[in-house]
């Protein structure tokens, strides 16, 4: 097969999908990959080491569009390079499809067989989002305690605290891998945190992991409860492939002390409260009723070399399978890549895609 690697256009985007050591592997097994001239440069990977491994670096992506059969990514089509595909065309990337309509849309009239990373499912796990998840988990402690500074005008608590002086507070929504890994940074901080999450066995793994956490039963009430004493306000729920949940009101974050900050992991999908809106690395944070919002939508990518490498790692197998035996033949033997199929025959396949859309949903038979 044929596969192409684009260069990521999206805003602040410097991470690439596919690592020259893949490229290497791919062309052993007699495949052509195709990379655009600087696909890696923004990660430290020029273009020598993609011809070193075999690849041919294209001058444009309208070339890899034109002969490729495969085109993988990390993150989502934008508006040119949707304009680009032909039908018939497989698809590898993080889609999100849930947080845009108009996308969905455009995507599935192309004809193309789009293959989300983040809905694929095996054994009640994300493989392809989780270790995206961890990074973004770890960095919204971050980010969240470097934009609690004065100089940023957040309200100038350390998270930490010092000796003689209480530690900041902490709260994440959600005990998934990216809540698990924000709360992890935030305790080897020293801040106070609570994690709030719905499923019992989940806070019993949460409290015999993290013996300096505290575990709370989600619910409208306890989140108001903690609110009006919160530093940072961590939003890390996941509907796989959905729409996230709108679980904080702009009433809400009323009862928060003004210069606090709330970081929201789940704006990719949407955001998990009612005054987010997606912003960039570079113009990341916005307030609302007083509060810091940081709503950066591939937060990953401001750590683009760890990311990628990290991404590569658990994509690549995939990748392979579908090069080495097609998508049919892939889908048979490792059936859950049937779970990562979004689109395809100009149909939405995802069924929480088209509920989110009110579009119709056609099963994969």
């Amino acid at each position: 097969m044929i596969i192409g690697v684009p260069r990521e256009i999206k805003s602040q985007e410097y991470r690439v999908s596919l690592l020259p050591s893949g490229v290497y592997q791919l062309v052993q097994k007699g495949h052509r990959v195709l990379v655009e001239t600087q696909a890696g440069i923004g990660i430290g990977y020029g273009d020598d080491s993609y011809r070193q491994a075999g690849a041919e670096v294209m001058p444009s992506p309208k070339e890899i569009f034109e002969a490729a059969d495969i085109i993988v990514k990390v993150k989502e089509p934008q508006e040119s390079e949707i304009l680009l595909f032909r039908e018939g065309q497989i698809l590898f990337t993080y889609l999100h499809l849930a947080a845009s309509k108009p996308l969905t849309e455009s995507l599935a009239a192309t004809g193309v067989t789009a293959l989300a990373y983040e809905t694929l499912e095996m054994n009640r796990r994300l493989p392809l989002l989780e270790p995206m998840s961890e990074i973004a988990g770890r960095m919204s402690v971050l980010v969240g305690g470097y934009f609690l500074s004065k100089h940023t005008s957040g309200s100038g608590v350390l998270l930490g605290g010092v000796p003689g002086v209480l530690p900041g507070k902490v709260v994440v929504l959600g005990g998934g891998s990216s809540g698990v890994n924000a709360a992890r940074m935030a305790t080897g901080l020293g801040a106070d945190v609570t994690i709030l999450e719905v499923d019992v066995e989940r806070m019993r793994f949460l409290d015999i992991t993290l013996h300096s956490a505290h575990t709370l039963y989600s619910n409208p009430s306890h989140l108001m409860e903690l609110l009006p004493g919160v530093d940072l306000l961590i939003g890390a729920v996941l509907v796989p492939g959905a729409k996230a949940p709108k679980l904080i009101t702009r009433e809400m974050l009323k009862k928060m002390k003004p210069g606090s900050v709330f970081v929201d992991i789940a704006i990719d999908q949407g955001g998990c409260a009612e005054t987010s809106r997606p912003t960039t690395h570079q113009d990341p944070v916005y307030f609302e009723e007083g509060i810091i919002h940081y709503c950066v939508a591939n937060m990953p990518a401001a750590y683009a070399r760890t990311a990628t490498q990290a991404l590569t790692n658990v994509t690549f197998k995939y990748l392979e399978w579908i090069a080495n035996v097609g998508l049919e033949e892939a889908c048979r033997i490792h059936p859950e890549l049937k779970s990562a199929i979004n689109v395809s025959e100009k149909k939405v396949r995802c069924k929480a895609v088209a509920e989110a859309h009110s579009l119709q949903f056609s099963a994969i038979v």
